[in-house]
């Protein structure tokens, strides 16, 4: 049975192209008309989400993630289409609509567990068990206006987990709080799903949505790109289906490095160009060409070379940096004892990473080839760059092989 039914959703935004804020501005304007500029929010979103599913929406900041979140809770209303709802709905939007910031943390429960439908006995029932599900105790009595943001959408999304729904939307409340309470959110969240509750759960934690979801939507541009599983859409989304992906910062054949650029006085690009590198590209699990990996895929890094003259025995080299320059790893052909022979012409090498070991950030790279005395032919230097998209909730850089032992 479907919890939720959206059919040729259409939501459009008129923004005004100048502002009339005083009164003679109004009188002055009064007869030349507002010119106004369409904004196509979202555009022919068509799903259905069926009782007890999980449903992740994702998609770049302006797709329209937000918006047909808001459209389905009845915050906002649609331009053309309708939405269908079948059960209760709780939504975890605006946390804190309706906070007092004289009154304490007990007394905003209170006010913003009305707001979202409890009875006051419950209330009263519940009011502990949501201070401490914040981590509050101490500031029970505490007015909120000394409260961090941080406290203040604890408490919010404290107070709104004690409800029972029956369908869930969430946007992006998974990032509130430190790593402890995190964890109790997705442990409630856990909870939910196995209590059967139908949930829509907007976020770029793309870690999240895998573990949770039982189908994606992805959008862009508001405008509706697939659903379907959640493995598939996610690699869909992070290998070029959804949004344009960023440059790698690769150096083309057509546009060889400044080496009059300099980094901390250090040039980026030397050596005689005996052997040139022309051009550096990155490839993932499918063979495109892109700059976003998932974390624990496989990746290739592709260098182009250009030998002006036959050279003997040459050897190609990596060396991979954090975005703040702590050197990660390095390895050449000469330590992997792979013998190039003799180059001459164009051609490339294949370095092929079997499992980027990176949990998320972004990586810059260094490329060279050079003699087997360390001779430069070409060497770039941090000149390359490619992102790692999380697709687990462990913490840090990189993972490391574990198991818990009870």
């Amino acid at each position: 049975m479907a919890a939720i039914e959206v059919e040729h959703l259409y939501k459009t935004f008129r923004i005004p192209h100048e502002k009339r804020t005083t009164l003679f501005e109004a009188l002055t304007g009064a007869f030349k008309p507002p010119t106004y500029e369409t904004f196509h929010a979202l555009k022919d979103i068509n799903f259905t989400v069926e009782e007890g599913e999980a449903l992740g929406i994702i998609g770049v900041n302006g797709s329209g993630k937000s918006t047909l979140l808001k459209i389905i809770a009845n915050i906002l209303h649609p331009t053309e289409g309708k939405v269908n709802i079948h059960k209760k709905i709780t939504p975890f939007l605006e946390l804190g609509v309706g906070f007092q910031p004289d009154l304490t943390a007990a007394e905003n429960i209170k006010i913003y567990a009305t707001i979202m439908g409890m009875q006051k006995r419950e209330i009263n029932d519940k009011l502990d068990d949501i201070i401490e599900f914040a981590g509050l105790e101490r500031f029970r009595d505490t007015k909120l206006k000394n409260f961090s943001s941080g406290m203040k959408v604890r408490l919010a999304f404290s107070t709104a987990i004690q409800t029972n729904p029956e369908i869930l939307l969430m946007d992006e409340v998974l990032a509130v709080g430190d790593m402890e309470f995190q964890q109790k959110c997705l442990n409630a969240l856990s909870q939910y799903r196995k209590d059967g509750v139908t949930i829509v759960f907007v976020s770029h934690d793309l870690g999240a949505v895998r573990r949770f979801c039982d189908r994606t939507l992805l959008l862009n541009k508001g405008e509706q790109v697939v659903l379907g599983d959640t493995g598939e859409v996610i690699d869909r989304y992070v290998y070029g289906g959804g949004e344009e992906a960023p440059t790698s910062g690769s150096i083309s054949e057509s546009e060889p490095a400044k080496t009059e650029e300099t980094l901390e006085n250090k040039i980026p690009r030397w050596g005689d160009k005996t052997v040139e590198i022309t051009n550096v590209e990155f490839y993932d699990k499918f063979g495109n060409k892109g700059s976003r990996f998932n974390s624990f895929d496989p990746m290739t890094i592709r260098i182009f070379y250009h030998a002006h003259k036959k050279v003997s025995d040459p050897v190609f080299g990596i060396a991979l940096y954090s975005e703040n320059g702590e050197n990660l790893f390095g390895t050449n052909t000469d330590l992997k004892n792979v013998e190039l022979d003799t180059l001459e012409g164009k051609g490339h090498v294949d370095l092929m990473v079997e499992r980027i070991p990176m949990i998320t950030g972004r990586f810059l790279l260094t490329v060279a080839v050079h003699t087997r005395d360390q001779k430069p032919y070409d060497w770039h230097d941090k000149q390359y760059s490619f992102d790692v998209i999380p697709t687990c909730r462990d913490g840090g850089l990189f993972e490391v092989p574990c198991n818990w032992k009870i």
